[in-house]
């Protein structure tokens, strides 16, 4: 059976190859009859592909009415909510943007240390069973969030809003290099298609395993569609490149987990021809925004969580502006985070000329811990962007980490170390995006690890406070 394709809602040209749906009634084929999973997550896929047409007050509209019954919900039944919304919350009057920016902030250090008290004690036992999950903890404070299988299914849908949005060809193999990747071959894409869509393979490997070893194995596979971290998308790119390596069938990379580099998607395109899509999402809170299908920027999830930019006073920025991101899940009911600080930065965009009432955002630009602080204490983003001398100099990997307000380590992993014009080369190019009044300290390393979560950083602030 065809799935409906969003690109009919404005007369565009449809994806190269409809979905074929798994039927569970015998001698059903077309029209296919899906298991009554599958069907609820159709069903819910179909009501957002019409939403995300509405206009941004239509879909504040929607947005607000689900949030009065969660908020009366969290009232009632979070003990952390109770203690902290008494002054700032009236739960017999219907949420609006503005009651909702009178409640305090969550902060990862108040989920942290509140896990037992922000719990619902009545989740509805219909939203199905609750599961824990836990952040990969790259700040040094790993936090927990409890979820159902209600939030399950608004992930799997979303999962399913991506794949339709980019008009991928299901039946191409999907390779997938993230911290815990499977190393075996399994018959479907995962857990958002499993016994609803059929697809091709997946095949998967380690985010911990060598470059050079990955590229070999994505020649042997043939993927049409490969997700990974950006960090190890740019050193396959840059070794393709130089090894003349095409990646034949290749048809599309996409990325997920730590921030886009400004140059990675022309790298992609150099080193084998395809478009580069990306996603913003969190274990804590789950799906925040997809690519647009038309544009480099992302569209917020709306129908699953509410979010707001603000900035250092807590005010809504503007369009252009960079804030604080702040979630709210609008589905979660064993756990509701309300206002969460999630601690990452991004820039609000304008609205999108596709049509969608979705909000914008045009960049995400990291977390705390990204952030240089200065000596005169004064907080910005580093511009290293992809270290173009990696083209002229023998290093093969690098990452800055500010060790006090004056200091900043360049850890370099060299095929040969550097003489000392290399060395001056780089402190030239390194001290044009590092306030004055700072030192850079060259320490040469064998490897540079990943965290536990398979993420990397070119950049980390050891005296950034992360909350």
């Amino acid at each position: 059976m065809a799935l409906f394709s969003s690109a009919t809602c404005m007369n565009q040209k449809p994806p190269r190859l409809p979905w074929r749906l798994k039927s569970v009634l015998p001698g059903a084929v077309w029209p296919a009859i899906p298991a009554p999973g599958a069907a609820t997550a159709l069903a819910l896929l179909h009501q957002i592909e019409q939403s995300q047409w509405y206009s941004p007050d239509v879909l504040e509209a929607c947005q607000l009415e689900q949030l009065t019954t969660l908020l009366r919900h969290a009232w009632t039944t979070v003990p952390w909510y109770r203690e902290h919304w008494r002054e700032s919350f009236d739960p017999t009057a219907a949420a609006t943007g503005a009651s909702l920016a009178r409640l305090p902030l969550l902060t990862r250090r108040n989920l942290r240390d509140g896990f037992e008290q922000l719990q619902s004690s009545a989740c509805p036992k219909e939203h199905g069973p609750i599961h824990r999950q836990r952040t990969s903890g790259s700040t040094g404070a790993p936090v927990s969030v409890l979820t159902t299988g209600f939030t399950a299914l608004y992930w799997r849908v979303f999962t399913l809003r991506d794949h339709l949005w980019h008009g991928r060809d299901l039946g191409r193999k999907l390779a997938v290099v993230r911290h815990r990747s499977s190393l075996e071959t399994a018959p479907n894409w995962g857990v958002a298609t499993a016994g609803l869509v059929e697809t091709g393979p997946a095949v998967g490997n380690s985010i911990r395993s060598d470059a050079g070893e990955i590229l070999d194995w994505l020649d042997r596979e043939r993927p049409g569609y490969f997700f990974t971290h950006p960090s190890l998308l740019e050193a396959l790119a840059r070794l393709s490149i130089r090894q003349g390596r095409r990646l034949e069938g290749l048809l599309e990379v996409r990325t997920l987990a730590e921030s886009l580099g400004p140059d990675l998607r022309e790298l992609c395109r150099e080193a084998w021809g395809v478009p580069l899509t990306d996603l913003y999402s969190s274990t804590d809170a789950g799906y925040i925004a997809l690519q647009c299908p038309d544009h480099l920027h992302y569209h917020v999830q709306s129908e699953g969580l509410r979010v707001e930019i603000i900035d250092a006073d807590g005010r809504a920025c503007a369009p252009g502006e960079v804030g604080r991101v702040v979630v709210t899940t609008l589905q979660n009911y064993a756990m509701p985070l309300i206002r969460y600080d999630i601690g990452d930065y991004a820039e609000l965009g304008p609205p999108c000329p596709c049509g969608r009432g979705l909000p914008v955002l045009k960049r995400i630009l990291g977390r705390v811990r990204n952030m240089i602080v200065a000596p005169d204490g004064k907080s910005f983003w580093p511009a290293f962007g992809p270290l173009r001398l990696m083209d002229v100099l023998p290093i093969v990997q690098y990452q800055f980490v500010q060790k006090s307000t004056t200091l900043i380590e360049a850890r370099i992993v060299a095929a040969t170390p550097l003489d000392a014009r290399q060395e001056a080369q780089l402190r030239e190019r390194v001290a044009t995006r590092i306030p004055p009044g700072m030192e850079l300290r060259i320490t040469y390393c064998e490897r540079i690890e990943r965290s536990a979560s398979g993420k990397f950083e070119d950049y980390l602030s050891e005296i950034a406070d992360t909350g």
